[in-house]
Protein backbone atom coordinates (compact mmCIF):
# COMPACT_ATOMS: atom_id res chain seq x y z
CA UNK A 1 0.00 0.00 0.00
CA UNK A 2 2.58 2.45 0.87
CA UNK A 3 4.61 1.44 -2.20
CA UNK A 4 1.42 2.15 -4.19
CA UNK A 5 1.29 5.60 -2.49
CA UNK A 6 4.55 6.99 -3.20
CA UNK A 7 4.05 5.62 -6.88
CA UNK A 8 0.37 7.67 -7.45
CA UNK A 9 2.22 10.58 -5.59
CA UNK A 10 5.07 10.22 -8.12
CA UNK A 11 2.59 10.00 -11.11
CA UNK A 12 0.76 13.28 -9.87
CA UNK A 13 4.17 15.09 -9.26
CA UNK A 14 5.44 14.05 -12.55
CA UNK A 15 2.09 15.46 -14.33
CA UNK A 16 2.53 18.44 -12.62
CA UNK A 17 5.91 19.18 -13.85
CA UNK A 18 4.93 18.22 -17.73
CA UNK A 19 1.95 20.22 -17.33
CA UNK A 20 3.70 23.37 -15.82
CA UNK A 21 6.44 23.09 -18.83
CA UNK A 22 3.90 22.72 -21.46
CA UNK A 23 1.25 25.31 -19.73
CA UNK A 24 1.73 28.76 -22.19
CA UNK A 25 2.67 32.06 -20.29
CA UNK A 26 -0.51 33.52 -18.08
CA UNK A 27 -1.81 36.92 -19.19
CA UNK A 28 -3.45 38.98 -16.96
CA UNK A 29 -6.92 39.89 -18.71
CA UNK A 30 -7.46 43.64 -17.26
CA UNK A 31 -4.00 44.53 -18.23
CA UNK A 32 -3.75 43.04 -21.60
CA UNK A 33 -7.00 44.45 -22.51
CA UNK A 34 -5.26 47.98 -21.24
CA UNK A 35 -2.48 47.18 -23.08
CA UNK A 36 -3.99 46.63 -26.89
CA UNK A 37 -6.61 49.31 -26.20
CA UNK A 38 -4.06 52.46 -25.50
CA UNK A 39 -2.02 50.76 -28.54
CA UNK A 40 -5.25 51.60 -30.64
CA UNK A 41 -5.79 54.60 -29.64
CA UNK A 42 -2.19 55.40 -29.98
CA UNK A 43 -2.74 54.04 -33.73
CA UNK A 44 -5.91 56.34 -34.37
CA UNK A 45 -3.66 59.47 -33.04
CA UNK A 46 -1.03 58.18 -35.75
CA UNK A 47 -3.57 58.48 -38.24
CA UNK A 48 -4.86 61.53 -37.21
CA UNK A 49 -1.71 63.09 -36.81
CA UNK A 50 -0.93 66.28 -39.65
CA UNK A 51 1.00 64.18 -41.54
CA UNK A 52 -0.58 61.06 -41.20
CA UNK A 53 -2.07 59.19 -44.30
CA UNK A 54 -4.81 60.42 -44.18
CA UNK A 55 -4.02 63.69 -45.32
CA UNK A 56 -2.77 62.50 -48.36
CA UNK A 57 -4.11 64.07 -51.17
CA UNK A 58 -1.98 63.53 -54.38
CA UNK A 59 0.54 61.52 -55.75
CA UNK A 60 2.35 62.73 -59.10
CA UNK A 61 5.13 60.95 -60.87
CA UNK A 62 7.83 63.60 -62.20
CA UNK A 63 9.10 63.21 -65.53
CA UNK A 64 12.66 64.19 -67.11
CA UNK A 65 12.71 68.10 -67.31
CA UNK A 66 10.57 70.47 -65.93
CA UNK A 67 7.33 69.51 -64.11
CA UNK A 68 4.86 72.59 -63.06
CA UNK A 69 2.59 72.35 -59.75
CA UNK A 70 -0.52 74.35 -58.73
CA UNK A 71 -4.17 73.52 -59.46
CA UNK A 72 -4.60 74.11 -62.72
CA UNK A 73 -5.21 70.52 -64.55
CA UNK A 74 -2.45 71.15 -66.67
CA UNK A 75 0.20 70.85 -64.39
CA UNK A 76 2.30 67.96 -63.60
CA UNK A 77 1.55 68.19 -60.06
CA UNK A 78 -1.87 69.16 -59.34
CA UNK A 79 -2.86 70.46 -55.98
CA UNK A 80 -6.37 70.66 -54.17
CA UNK A 81 -8.82 73.45 -55.50
CA UNK A 82 -8.36 76.29 -54.10
CA UNK A 83 -5.26 75.52 -52.21
CA UNK A 84 -3.01 77.35 -53.92
CA UNK A 85 -2.67 79.51 -57.27
CA UNK A 86 -3.00 77.89 -61.16
CA UNK A 87 0.53 77.85 -61.21
CA UNK A 88 2.54 78.38 -58.12
CA UNK A 89 6.10 76.66 -59.21
CA UNK A 90 8.11 73.96 -60.85
CA UNK A 91 9.89 71.16 -59.56
CA UNK A 92 13.07 70.47 -62.04
CA UNK A 93 14.43 66.59 -61.96
CA UNK A 94 17.34 67.09 -64.26
CA UNK A 95 20.29 63.27 -64.60
CA UNK A 96 18.97 62.69 -61.59
CA UNK A 97 18.62 65.84 -59.61
CA UNK A 98 16.17 67.76 -58.44
CA UNK A 99 15.60 71.70 -57.72
CA UNK A 100 12.64 73.43 -56.39
CA UNK A 101 11.59 77.13 -57.78
CA UNK A 102 8.56 78.80 -56.53
CA UNK A 103 6.28 81.25 -58.61
CA UNK A 104 6.36 84.53 -57.89
CA UNK A 105 4.58 86.37 -54.85
CA UNK A 106 4.19 82.41 -54.30
CA UNK A 107 4.88 81.78 -50.45
CA UNK A 108 6.52 78.84 -49.48
CA UNK A 109 8.26 77.41 -46.42
CA UNK A 110 10.79 74.74 -45.79
CA UNK A 111 12.16 74.40 -41.91
CA UNK A 112 9.93 77.54 -41.60
CA UNK A 113 11.53 79.22 -43.65
CA UNK A 114 10.91 81.19 -46.79
CA UNK A 115 12.34 80.08 -50.08
CA UNK A 116 11.75 80.76 -53.43
CA UNK A 117 14.46 78.33 -55.64
CA UNK A 118 17.02 75.10 -53.67
CA UNK A 119 17.60 71.85 -54.46
CA UNK A 120 15.92 69.25 -53.01
CA UNK A 121 16.10 65.75 -51.96
CA UNK A 122 13.92 62.61 -51.97
CA UNK A 123 13.56 60.25 -48.93
CA UNK A 124 15.86 57.38 -51.20
CA UNK A 125 13.54 54.89 -49.82
CA UNK A 126 13.90 55.95 -46.07
CA UNK A 127 17.72 55.72 -46.55
CA UNK A 128 17.48 60.06 -46.78
CA UNK A 129 15.68 62.72 -44.78
CA UNK A 130 13.37 63.89 -47.91
CA UNK A 131 13.43 67.99 -47.98
CA UNK A 132 9.67 69.10 -46.86
CA UNK A 133 8.26 72.56 -48.50
CA UNK A 134 4.74 73.92 -47.45
CA UNK A 135 2.21 76.12 -48.54
CA UNK A 136 -0.54 77.07 -46.64
CA UNK A 137 -2.42 73.62 -45.48
CA UNK A 138 -0.47 71.46 -47.83
CA UNK A 139 3.30 69.87 -47.71
CA UNK A 140 4.57 68.25 -50.32
CA UNK A 141 7.99 66.17 -50.51
CA UNK A 142 9.40 63.59 -53.44
CA UNK A 143 9.49 59.66 -52.94
CA UNK A 144 11.45 57.30 -54.39
CA UNK A 145 9.88 54.00 -55.73
CA UNK A 146 11.89 51.48 -57.52
CA UNK A 147 13.73 54.12 -60.43
CA UNK A 148 10.23 56.26 -60.05
CA UNK A 149 10.21 60.05 -58.20
CA UNK A 150 6.98 61.15 -57.72
CA UNK A 151 5.67 64.33 -55.22
CA UNK A 152 3.53 63.12 -52.15
CA UNK A 153 1.17 65.91 -51.35
CA UNK A 154 -0.36 66.14 -48.38
CA UNK A 155 -3.42 68.85 -47.21
CA UNK A 156 -3.59 68.93 -43.20
CA UNK A 157 -7.04 69.95 -44.05
CA UNK A 158 -7.91 66.82 -46.27
CA UNK A 159 -11.83 65.27 -46.34
CA UNK A 160 -10.33 61.81 -45.07
CA UNK A 161 -8.86 63.64 -42.62
CA UNK A 162 -11.54 66.13 -41.35
CA UNK A 163 -14.33 63.51 -41.71
CA UNK A 164 -12.93 60.64 -39.98
CA UNK A 165 -14.96 58.23 -38.21
CA UNK A 166 -12.09 56.10 -36.12
CA UNK A 167 -11.34 52.49 -36.41
CA UNK A 168 -13.01 48.92 -36.00
CA UNK A 169 -11.09 46.04 -34.17
CA UNK A 170 -12.18 42.54 -33.25
CA UNK A 171 -12.82 42.21 -29.91
CA UNK A 172 -10.10 42.14 -27.26
CA UNK A 173 -9.07 38.45 -27.32
CA UNK A 174 -5.68 36.92 -25.58
CA UNK A 175 -5.97 33.30 -27.08
CA UNK A 176 -4.63 35.38 -30.28
CA UNK A 177 -1.46 36.38 -28.63
CA UNK A 178 0.72 33.28 -29.45
CA UNK A 179 3.89 31.66 -27.99
CA UNK A 180 5.99 31.51 -31.51
CA UNK A 181 9.27 30.06 -32.37
CA UNK A 182 11.71 32.21 -35.02
CA UNK A 183 13.18 29.75 -37.35
CA UNK A 184 16.05 31.70 -38.77
CA UNK A 185 17.03 30.69 -42.39
CA UNK A 186 20.92 30.38 -42.62
CA UNK A 187 21.82 31.99 -45.01
CA UNK A 188 19.10 34.85 -44.79
CA UNK A 189 16.71 34.29 -47.12
CA UNK A 190 15.94 36.97 -50.25
CA UNK A 191 12.21 37.70 -51.24
CA UNK A 192 10.26 39.42 -53.81
CA UNK A 193 7.70 41.75 -52.62
CA UNK A 194 5.58 43.25 -54.83
CA UNK A 195 3.88 46.66 -54.19
CA UNK A 196 0.08 48.58 -55.32
CA UNK A 197 2.41 49.88 -58.31
CA UNK A 198 3.60 46.16 -59.13
CA UNK A 199 7.01 47.02 -58.62
CA UNK A 200 8.78 44.28 -57.21
CA UNK A 201 12.12 44.60 -54.12
CA UNK A 202 13.68 41.80 -53.32
CA UNK A 203 13.70 42.45 -49.84
CA UNK A 204 16.22 39.86 -46.97
CA UNK A 205 13.70 37.51 -44.92
CA UNK A 206 16.41 36.47 -41.59
CA UNK A 207 13.45 33.39 -40.89
CA UNK A 208 10.14 32.34 -40.55
CA UNK A 209 7.78 32.75 -37.45
CA UNK A 210 6.49 29.49 -36.48
CA UNK A 211 3.18 29.20 -34.01
CA UNK A 212 0.15 27.25 -33.76
CA UNK A 213 -3.73 27.67 -33.99
CA UNK A 214 -6.04 24.58 -32.51
CA UNK A 215 -2.85 22.39 -32.83
CA UNK A 216 -2.56 23.27 -36.84
CA UNK A 217 1.05 24.70 -37.54
CA UNK A 218 1.62 27.71 -39.46
CA UNK A 219 4.32 30.10 -40.87
CA UNK A 220 5.48 33.28 -41.78
CA UNK A 221 8.26 35.19 -43.47
CA UNK A 222 9.18 38.52 -41.84
CA UNK A 223 11.51 41.01 -42.07
CA UNK A 224 13.58 43.07 -40.09
CA UNK A 225 12.61 46.85 -39.67
CA UNK A 226 14.91 48.37 -37.00
CA UNK A 227 14.58 46.39 -33.97
CA UNK A 228 11.44 44.60 -34.57
CA UNK A 229 10.17 41.91 -37.46
CA UNK A 230 7.58 43.54 -39.64
CA UNK A 231 5.31 40.79 -41.03
CA UNK A 232 2.25 41.07 -44.05
CA UNK A 233 0.15 38.53 -44.14
CA UNK A 234 -3.48 38.00 -45.62
CA UNK A 235 -5.96 35.89 -44.15
CA UNK A 236 -9.57 34.42 -44.27
CA UNK A 237 -11.34 37.06 -42.97
CA UNK A 238 -9.57 39.20 -45.83
CA UNK A 239 -12.75 41.08 -48.26
CA UNK A 240 -15.14 40.10 -45.46
CA UNK A 241 -14.26 42.06 -42.06
CA UNK A 242 -10.86 42.89 -43.29
CA UNK A 243 -8.73 44.92 -45.45
CA UNK A 244 -8.65 42.92 -49.01
CA UNK A 245 -4.93 43.03 -49.78
CA UNK A 246 -3.96 42.21 -46.04
CA UNK A 247 -2.97 43.26 -42.93
CA UNK A 248 0.77 44.69 -41.03
CA UNK A 249 1.66 43.35 -37.55
CA UNK A 250 4.97 44.29 -36.03
CA UNK A 251 6.34 41.58 -33.38
CA UNK A 252 9.56 41.69 -31.05
CA UNK A 253 12.37 40.42 -32.03
CA UNK A 254 13.21 36.65 -30.46
CA UNK A 255 15.04 36.15 -27.29
CA UNK A 256 17.87 34.07 -26.29
CA UNK A 257 16.00 30.84 -27.06
CA UNK A 258 13.84 31.92 -30.49
CA UNK A 259 10.72 32.58 -28.65
CA UNK A 260 8.64 35.31 -30.19
CA UNK A 261 5.14 36.40 -29.01
CA UNK A 262 3.06 36.90 -31.96
CA UNK A 263 -0.09 38.92 -30.84
CA UNK A 264 -2.70 39.59 -33.58
CA UNK A 265 -4.40 42.03 -31.86
CA UNK A 266 -2.11 44.59 -32.86
CA UNK A 267 -2.72 43.32 -36.53
CA UNK A 268 -3.47 46.51 -38.58
CA UNK A 269 -4.37 48.12 -41.74
CA UNK A 270 -1.61 49.20 -44.49
CA UNK A 271 -1.96 53.00 -45.47
CA UNK A 272 -3.37 51.87 -48.59
CA UNK A 273 -6.60 51.09 -46.58
CA UNK A 274 -6.84 54.72 -46.25
CA UNK A 275 -5.53 56.44 -49.39
CA UNK A 276 -5.04 55.68 -52.88
CA UNK A 277 -1.77 57.80 -52.82
CA UNK A 278 -0.29 55.41 -50.77
CA UNK A 279 2.34 52.53 -52.52
CA UNK A 280 1.94 49.28 -49.94
CA UNK A 281 3.76 46.38 -50.23
CA UNK A 282 1.46 43.03 -50.81
CA UNK A 283 1.73 40.15 -48.82
CA UNK A 284 4.36 37.22 -50.29
CA UNK A 285 2.43 33.77 -51.33
CA UNK A 286 3.89 31.76 -48.40
CA UNK A 287 2.00 34.56 -45.93
CA UNK A 288 -1.44 33.54 -46.48
CA UNK A 289 -2.67 32.01 -44.24
CA UNK A 290 -5.92 29.28 -44.79
CA UNK A 291 -7.46 30.22 -41.17
CA UNK A 292 -9.53 33.40 -40.28
CA UNK A 293 -7.26 35.72 -37.80
CA UNK A 294 -10.19 37.06 -35.75
CA UNK A 295 -7.90 40.09 -34.03
CA UNK A 296 -6.69 42.89 -34.39
CA UNK A 297 -8.58 45.63 -36.78
CA UNK A 298 -10.76 45.25 -39.24
CA UNK A 299 -11.68 47.01 -42.54
CA UNK A 300 -11.84 50.72 -42.64
CA UNK A 301 -15.68 52.13 -43.23
CA UNK A 302 -14.34 54.16 -46.10
CA UNK A 303 -11.72 52.32 -47.24
CA UNK A 304 -9.92 52.40 -50.60
CA UNK A 305 -10.00 49.72 -53.24
CA UNK A 306 -6.86 49.42 -55.61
Amino acid sequence: MKIFRCTLLSLILLQLVFTGCSKKNTVDAAAFKTEIEQWQLKRTEGLKKKNGWLTLSGLFWLKEGENKFGTDSTNTVIFPPGKSPAYAGSIFLINNELRFKCAKGVPVLCNDSAVAEMKIQSDESGKATPTILKHGTLSFHIIKRGDKLGVRVRDSENPARVNFKGLEYFPVNSEWRLDAKFEPYNPPKIIPIVNVLNQVSNDTCPGAIVFEVNTNTYRLDALKEGKEFFIIFHDETAEKETYGMGRFLAAALPDSANNVILDFNKAYNPSCAFTEFATCPLPPKQNYLPIRIEAGEKNYAGAVHH
